[in-house]
């Protein structure tokens, strides 16, 4: 579970699946709201686009709320660590605190 505190998202906001290609390799498709059909009060844009599932590619940004977004890392295999432990398929997910940033109204000012 990843939680995101905003009185904007969604208690079950989106839903992260992780899948295999044809190929075998991993992907990640993200979901708005559950695996039920039940989606979000306010639904997920992603790179800009409202939709209903998306399968993420390295650097898409994914909108929650008004302030409160996530941008999706591919790390390459030669860019994770050596350690057995550590030689899984590797994906960051990097979560923004709202009260970090500016108002993006403000920015076109």
């Amino acid at each position: 579970d990843i939680r995101l505190f905003s009185k904007f998202v969604s208690r079950r906001h989106a839903t992260l699946v992780r899948r295999r290609r044809s190929d075998g390799s991993p992907y990640y498709r993200i979901f708005d709201g559950n695996l039920k059909g039940k989606t979000s009060a306010n639904g997920i844009l992603i790179n800009g686009r409202k939709l209903q599932a998306h399968d993420l590619e390295d650097e898409d940004e994914v909108i929650f709320a008004p302030k409160v977004s996530a941008k999706y890392y591919l790390l390459k295999r030669e860019n994770t660590p050596t350690d057995p432990v550590d030689q899984v398929d590797e994906y960051d997910i990097t979560l923004i605190n709202p009260g970090m940033i500016d108002d993006p109204e403000e920015w076109d000012n």
